[in-house]
């Protein structure tokens, strides 16, 4: 067990057989310390070896999961409050019976796991005890046998060196990166306060928008690899086209880009914030933080500016104070968008019902005033399955329709088993949300519509595999020509989808270039 543990690694692709054929230096040190040491010291270094050890493989399972999903280990200071989050996911997408199987049995290995480390020290510490001559041959053999191995490079498998020193390097790496949470924690303060637009005055703000309503649109886990993955690209590519066809026939014409988002495969209120806010929010504190503070971000900036802004959230399912931070005049949610039809994978709602029940509440509304809009369409969030079908607006009703409609594509239980299925059904539900939006803008846009659609972050390391980039595709759609005029200079592709080549910001600088574009700084007349 003790060997086990030192070697234990905190990538799942490394849990392997070879992993463990290997020396752990942390053993011949450990070794030599507790026969040299008298009973009781010997005894307390034991026990706490015991339970550091304990906590070390906890944090490297953590760490295999946020792999596994966000693309970075666990954050041993930053991270606690997400797994009441994750809590809430398992319980949304696979029962409450799910959630808490899930949840006990993590607390049960947080104990028994540190509890049975400090059994298994104290045992070998009193064997060594009792062989102290025979077991310091043993550390001495270890020890010259790691040296040259480590001098030698020696590897049975690639990239993995014979001479292991990873529960060392963990332990201080982590340390590290705790400090360096700390400290990025009090650079934040000085950060949020920086800000080219925090006193512009409100008749020079988005001038170049006046009249128009102006929508921002995320799309759930919608990233680079959906438009450039060969398993994925093709059918994504064909809805974009198919999009592009059906949006220049009424009018419509669209630019293209890339952003690079904060964060990988979940967290999506990271990038939200990001974008909105101008400010780079890559972890729960920054958010916390940001959320705390004055921030002028885009939704404020346009309510400012005199616009009615909306936040439509079909994902939400409690209070959500954080709309008054950004400048919400109105908030709707699950908990009042009247849907009456049956969930769909982790989404409370459609897609399709959401932008139906947005223009029957907000956008078809007579003697309205502009509206600036931030709405997060779900259908296409993990684990994409069931997908619900695209059917004609007029049938959309209250939901009741979806009780009888066949779903597209398989269950969570039958799609979970292969990564193939997974990256197939992710494919289909980013091609239904694809699909819905673009149809609604055909269908209901006017010449006053400004839509921004972008996704938050790439899916999780099971779709995209390892070393994805965290790049995501955003699209300006407007009828107005002046609108996309005003972005000449970004040089975006024309279309809805971007070209390989076309340029790639950090998701951060968005608010800025884009209150620039479109204040009188922006005018190229």
């Amino acid at each position: 067990m003790v060997f086990v543990a030192l070697l234990y690694p905190n990538v799942l692709r490394r849990l392997t057989l070879g992993n463990f054929a290997r020396i752990p230096v942390e053993a011949a040190v450990g070794i030599l310390l507790l026969i040299v040491l008298p009973r009781r010291p010997r005894i307390a270094l034991a026990g706490v070896s015991g339970a550091i050890l304990g906590w070390l493989i906890i944090q490297k399972s953590l760490d295999m999961g946020w792999f596994q999903i966000l693309a970075r280990p666990f954050d041993v200071v930053l991270d606690w409050e997400l797994l009441d989050d994750t809590y809430g996911f398992i319980r949304e997408a696979y029962g409450q019976a799910g959630a808490y199987a899930a949840a006990g049995g993590g607390l049960l290995l947080a104990v028994a796991v540190p509890a049975l480390m400090i059994w298994a020290v104290l045992r070998v510490a009193a064997m060594l005890n009792r062989n102290r001559r025979a077991s310091a041959l043993a550390a001495s053999g270890i020890a010259a046998t790691w040296m040259l191995t480590f001098t030698l490079g020696v590897q049975l498998l690639p990239d993995i060196p014979v001479a292991a020193r990873s529960s060392a390097t963990y332990a201080w790496d982590r340390a590290l990166q705790a400090r360096t949470g700390i400290a990025n924690e009090a650079a934040f303060a000085g950060e949020v306060t920086v800000d080219a637009f925090r006193d512009t005055p409100p008749d020079r703000l988005l001038t170049a928008l006046k009249g128009k309503d102006v929508i921002f649109t995320f799309v759930e886990s919608y990233g680079r690899n959906a438009v450039e993955d060969p398993s994925l690209a093709a059918g994504t590519a064909a809805v974009l086209s198919d999009g592009d066809a059906q949006l220049k026939a009424a009018g419509f014409a669209a630019r293209s880009g890339w952003l690079t988002s904060p964060t990988f495969g979940g967290n999506s209120w990271l990038a939200h914030s990001t974008l909105l806010s101008g400010l780079w929010i890559n972890n729960q504190s920054r958010y916390r933080n940001l959320t705390a503070s004055d921030r002028l971000t885009l939704t404020s900036a346009f309510r400012k500016a005199s616009w009615d802004t909306v936040s439509v959230m079909p994902g939400a399912t409690r209070a959500w104070p954080e709309g008054d931070f950004y400048g919400y005049n109105r908030v709707w949610d699950s908990r009042n968008l009247d849907y009456q039809g049956p969930k769909f994978s982790w989404a409370p709602m459609p897609d399709q019902y959401t932008l139906k029940k947005f223009n029957d509440l907000e956008y078809a509304k007579p003697g309205r005033a502009p509206l600036m809009v931030e709405m997060p369409l779900v259908s296409s969030h993990t684990p994409w399955a069931p997908i619900p079908a695209f059917i004609d607006w007029d049938q959309v009703g209250d939901g009741s329709a979806y009780h009888t409609l066949p779903t597209d594509g398989g269950q969570k239980a039958d799609i979970w088993t292969t990564p193939e299925r997974v990256r197939r059904e992710y494919g289909r539900s980013i091609r239904y949300t694809l699909t819905t939006l673009i149809s609604w803008i055909e269908k209901y846009g006017d010449d006053n519509l400004v839509l921004v659609f972008l996704g938050d972050h790439q899916p999780s390391s099971v779709v995209t595999g390892d070393n994805a980039s965290r790049d995501v595709p955003i699209t300006i759609v407007a009828k107005d020509p002046a609108v996309l005029d005003r972005i000449a200079d970004w040089q975006w592709t024309e279309g809805l989808k971007p070209a390989t080549d076309a340029p790639v910001w950090p998701m951060n600088a968005f608010r800025d270039r884009f209150l620039t574009a479109y204040g009188p700084a922006g005018d190229t007349r």
